[in-house]
């Protein structure tokens, strides 16, 4: 049963949601449309479309109906296990790429949300934390090349652009150490901030564009082209999905406990429907897939304010934040070392995640660590050499040419190899998630 609480307590606590999520909002389609040759008005755009599609798959969520919506305070967001795929689609097909494997991926969610609970011992920590963490080493360039001042920039590597990126990074770490709560919470949004005052002490940010930029206008459909749709792409974000919807599951049953809310497997379907549904929203603006943001599970455990309320007034700010462009003209002039600093520990955070699932696989067993070994040694090895199979026909190196896609579908078979039909006891998505509860539970305490 949700608690009333007072308008305004509720108005300050769904902003207070707004500014947790903010930072790791705005730094996707920063570091996405950057990598894939957006600038100026074009990233702004996008950036305000991602914070306006944010709101909706948050409102999404939080609409329990008969078909889509598990009803728990959820916010949504883009997850950092897309970034490093949408960057290879985006610079191989462009921003129409993206949005068409996007698409796919909604519907694939949305099939998958009936079953999944039945096939989910096809994607044990095993295979979920290696994905994961090749994932996460894949990001880990792209934060240095921005740490250093972008790739092809004139000052790549100058003392400026390292004492920021690095300075950035360091108050995160302290703010980290020293602050618990919400100002732990929100230690990427506030080191971003200062970091973007100090360059702009330092003569490396010019607010000319921000006064140039309108205070409203309304967003459209495919705002960067028609999707179009590539069947390489597609199997990258499916993957994305299909890990999401794991991690998904463990944010709710984490709410579930924490709000007193019991939920059942149809409740859960529900929830992976509108998953489904936002991923959709995403790709139909050109935008990003979109899943539950477990930085927003350690608030409402915090505030002990367990009402969606919170959540649908984060949803509408976040919406209308997405048609006010004066805010995405202000985020593009964050310079490349201050996210270059922030995604360095943001990205190393995916890595962490997929060491945190690793940590339940029984590594006593000798096929569990060749899994993961071949799984992460393919991925990391064609992204390094993406040349490595070019000589093969085109049907297979659609399976070969991404190291995410790869390194995937190596784990994946490794462990049907292995490990199915071995073991008379099977882990059930129950059993998984409520040991990410415990995790998420002692993270965010």
């Amino acid at each position: 049963m949700e608690t009333t609480h007072k308008p305004g307590k509720i108005f300050s606590l769904g902003i207070q949601h707004m500014l947790a999520m903010y930072g790791g909002a705005v730094i996707v389609p920063l570091i996405v449309g950057g990598a894939v040759g957006l600038k100026g008005a074009e990233l702004a755009l996008l950036i305000s479309i991602d914070l306006a599609a944010c709101g909706i798959a948050t409102l999404l969520q939080a609409w329990k109906n008969r078909f889509s919506g598990i009803g728990l305070p959820i916010v949504m967001g883009c997850t950092f296990t897309a970034v490093s795929p949408m960057i290879v689609i985006g610079k191989s097909y462009g921003m129409p790429g993206i949005c068409g494997a996007i698409l796919v991926a909604g519907l694939v969610v949305l099939v998958m949300s009936t079953f999944f609970g039945k096939i989910v011992t096809l994607f044990p920590p095993v295979v979920v934390g290696s994905v994961v963490m090749i994932i996460g080493i894949t990001l880990i360039p792209v934060a240095i090349n921005n740490l250093g001042g972008g790739v092809g920039a004139k000052g790549f590597g100058s003392a400026q652009n390292l004492l920021l990126g690095f300075g950035v990074l360091l108050l995160i770490i302290l703010m980290n150490r020293f602050f618990k709560g919400f100002m732990q919470t929100i230690s990427i949004l506030v080191s971003i901030i200062a970091g973007t005052i100090v360059a702009w002490f330092m003569g490396l940010v010019d607010f000319s564009s921000v006064g140039s930029a309108g205070w409203f206008s309304l967003i459209s459909p495919f705002s960067f082209g028609l999707p179009t749709f590539h069947l390489d792409a597609i199997i990258a974000m499916s993957i994305v999905g299909i890990v999401s919807m794991i991690e998904t599951t463990g944010v709710y049953l984490a709410l579930s406990e924490i709000c007193d809310q019991p939920i059942n497997d149809k409740d859960m379907q529900h929830g992976y429907r509108a998953e489904g549904l936002a991923i959709l929203v995403g790709g139909l603006f050109n935008a990003f897939p979109y899943t539950t943001f477990s930085q927003n599970v350690g608030l409402v455990q915090m505030t002990r304010v367990k009402t969606r309320a919170v959540t649908i007034v984060c949803g509408i700010s976040l919406i209308v934040l997405g048609l006010i462009p004066k805010i995405g003209a202000v985020t593009i002039l964050i310079p490349n070392a201050v996210i270059g600093g922030a995604t360095l520990a943001m990205f190393g955070m995916v890595i962490a995640s997929g060491v945190q699932m690793l940590g339940r696989v029984d590594f006593k067993r000798q096929e569990n660590l060749l899994i993961i070994a071949c799984s992460v040694g393919v991925g990391l090895g064609v992204t390094v050499q993406p040349e490595l199979f070019a000589k093969f026909p085109t049907l297979v190196q659609i399976l070969t040419n991404n190291g995410i896609v790869s390194g995937s579908l190596t784990a994946l078979i490794l462990n049907l190899v292995f490990n199915v039909g071995r073991h008379p006891e099977k882990e059930s998505v129950t059993k998984l998630s409520k040991q990410m509860v415990a995790e998420t539970s002692a993270t965010k305490s």
